[in-house]
Parts: structure tokens; sequence; C-alpha cells
């Protein structure tokens, strides 16, 4: 569960579909560009703007957004007291799809009327928070899919059982936690609270700090704070969900993790592909899970761990 992942270091990008007045979709019969390192990502908007000049791949004023839809669905896992409700925009671009969960009334349905086949440069210049990082996700995982980061040795997937929400969380979860160095009883921030993963970072032998905006105790009764900077102050190591890239606090746990020396590990449905382009730039441990995220199916589906090479 733990062998330690290569960050990837080369992107095999698809080459540049050639200049015409429509934009396309990538296609999955490019012939591959030779590959080069992409730039170390240090913020969210710089990443963006590297996207924009072609850093990473195509241009995104030659591709377009095939799709933009969204999903809102509730969950109560048996035992539990907390209904999760979570919205999400997703873009589909070629043969990859990109997410992001949002806040209800952030944006609004016609946005996918509005969306679908828009040129992506566009999308990432002037759409809403949630659909730019759908669009940016979507992006970064087309040029380099998890399954071939997988493949090539750069992460490791892991397979999730078939079988009820309960079953498919503990597991998920499980994996997540597995990313964690940690001592007996070292204080780990969790900055975005699901409870299987309180119980997840107990059995690793942390202590969790519980930060989330919308709730107030865990399953157990732990007091959750809404102050993510009283638990970056105190943490020895932080586990972030990938919605800090929505709500736009990411920037500022990487910074404070970096500045404190401490590892972050992201669990990401939301822009896993777009966390991933900090691993060994703050980021030290991702859990990468691309669309249909494990919630939309009862059968097995496979989540990718990455690792930095020094885990630190």
């Amino acid at each position: 569960m733990n062998r330690m992942i290569r960050t990837p270091s080369t992107y095999s990008t698809p080459s540049t579909p050639s200049s015409s007045s429509t934009p396309s979709t990538l296609s999955s019969s490019s012939t591959p560009a030779t590959p080069s390192a992409p730039p170390a990502a240090t913020s969210v908007d710089g990443l963006v703007e590297a996207v924009l000049a072609g850093e990473h791949g195509p241009l995104p004023s030659e591709l377009v957004a095939t799709s933009v839809f969204w999903i809102h669905h509730g969950t109560r896992l048996a035992g539990g007291d907390t209904t999760y409700l979570n919205q999400y925009v997703l873009v589909r671009l070629g043969g990859s799809f990109g997410g992001c969960a949002f806040e209800a009334g952030e944006i609004d349905p016609a946005i996918c009327r509005d969306s679908s086949g828009t040129p992506l440069d566009v999308l990432l210049r002037e759409a809403p928070r949630p659909l730019r990082i759908a669009a940016l996700d979507a992006y970064l995982s087309e040029v380099r899919p998890h399954r071939a980061a997988g493949a090539a040795g750069d992460a490791e997937p892991v397979t999730l059982p078939a079988g009820t929400p309960e079953v498919r969380a503990k597991a998920r979860d499980a994996a997540i936690a597995g990313l964690l160095d940690i001592e007996e009883g070292a204080e780990v921030g969790l900055i975005g609270v699901v409870n299987p993963l309180v119980a997840a970072i107990r059995a690793r032998g942390g202590r969790p700090l519980p930060c989330d905006l919308n709730l107030r105790t865990t399953q157990w009764g732990d007091p959750v704070t809404a102050d993510m900077h009283e638990v970056l102050d105190r943490a020895a190591a932080v586990v972030a969900t990938g919605m800090t890239l929505s709500n736009g606090s990411f920037d500022t746990i990487l910074d404070r993790c970096r500045s404190r020396g401490i590892p972050l590990v992201v669990y990401a449905q939301t822009g896993s592909a777009v966390a991933r382009a900090f691993l060994g730039s703050g980021v030290t441990a991702l859990s990468a899970e691309p669309f249909p995220f494990s919630q939309f199916s009862a059968e097995e589906t496979v989540l990718y761990r990455y690792r930095t090479v020094s885990g630190a």
C-alpha cells in the first residue's frame, strides 16, 4: 500500500491540432510530441497561465469543451447522521473529463447550455471559478490521463471493491490515509471532513484535527473548526480535499505547508489532475479519483495514488 511512486517528470502530450478556424477536441490518434518536463506549478493562477501559453501541451484556444454538465446528489452513509450534499460541474474534452465541486448557488444550470461547445481558453479565462477548475482538470487529464500515469509506473492504481457505499467509502478513505507517513499520535489536519476518512486517519495512528465549512462535529462528536489557519498552524501533516481548489483556499494551504515543511496529502475528485501538477511543489502525495467517481458506481473502480520520491 505504501510503495514509493515516482513523481511524473515528463508529460507525453498529443501533438497540437493543425490550425483551422474551428477549434477541435484532442484526438486519441494524435502522434505524441517529444516529451518535455512542464514547469513546476506554484499557484493555481500560475498553472492556468502556463496552460494558456501552451507550456503543458496543445493551446487551449485550439480545443473545445465538447460537453458541460452537472450533478447534484445527496448521500447519508449507514450508521451516520450526516447527509453530504454535493454539486459537481463537469467538462468533457476528447476522451477525458474534468470535475469540480461547488457550493449551492455558485453557478446556475444554464451554464451547461451556455458553455458546451465553448473554446477551452474562453472557459479558462472567463468562466466562474468552479467551471474554470473543471476545464483545467479536463485539459490536464486529457494531456496525461491518470491511467497512462499508472501504466508508466508514475502512479499506483488502487482498485476499490464492488459493494455498498459504505464498503467503497471505507476502502477509498483507507487508500487515502495510507499515503500518510506519520508517527503514532501525530496531529493530522483534515481539511474537508468525511467521517470514514476521520476513522482511517485514526487507524493509521494519527489524531485528526478536522476542519470544514459545513460541519460542526464528526460522527463521533469531535469538534470541527471552520478556521483552517488554526489547523495549519498545529498539524504535523495535512490531508486536504480537492474542493479547496474550488473555494480558492488551495494556494493558502499549499504555501503554509511548504513554509512549515510538513507533508500535504490531497484527496481529489475535484481537480485531480490539477492537484497532480503540484506534486513536488508543496503536494507530497495525491489520491486522484477521475470521473466517474466511486459514489456513482457499485462496481469496481480505480483511483490513482501518487507520491513524491522523498515523501516530503
